[in-house]
């Protein structure tokens, strides 16, 4: 949902009119919104490429993760969390679009830690794959934007924390 949608939900619960730093919100959002868009094209047509640095520099940090063994020994365990990797990058992206981390939430994070316990995939380790992730895409954007974006990244690597 939307930083507009919220304000417009909110008020309604609330019988009322937004208020004026509701609004002031509203304005901000529409004034980044050529930043937003262009930070989430940017994401989305680097996806390949970011998923490859970022699950590059975790096998470095974390060889045991693909050793015999390991969570993601294997091509098909390996193409998994190849897979997941590109899940949050998309994930991020709707997180930059709306504003706010409430689609992360609803969409990524109720339940990924439960589902991560039960397959028995390191939930730290899932942490220490965002941060990769997060230090790939935000290579790739200017220190303004990368602003922009880091909080969505540290948004998940907190709930995975």
């Amino acid at each position: 949902m939307s930083v507009v949608s919220q304000v417009i939900l909110k008020a309604d619960d609330e019988l009322r009119y937004p208020t004026s730093g509701e609004l002031s919100g509203i304005k901000d959002f529409f004034r980044t919104g050529e930043q937003r868009t262009r930070i989430a094209a940017i994401l989305s047509d680097s996806e390949k490429k970011i998923v490859e640095q970022a699950s590059k520099e975790l096998w470095k940090k974390r060889p045991d993760f693909i050793a015999p063994g390991g969570n993601a020994y294997g091509n098909r365990e390996r193409a998994l969390c190849l897979r997941d990797y590109g899940w949050y990058l998309r994930l991020v992206t709707y997180g930059v679009l709306s504003g706010t981390t409430d689609p992360i939430e609803k969409i990524g994070l109720i339940g990924a830690r439960e589902m991560y316990n039960a397959l028995g995939v390191p939930v730290p380790g899932m942490a220490e794959a965002i941060r990769c992730l997060k230090d790939a895409a935000l290579g790739l954007l200017s220190a303004e934007d990368a602003g922009e974006a880091a909080p969505y990244f540290d948004f998940i690597i907190q709930g995975m924390s």
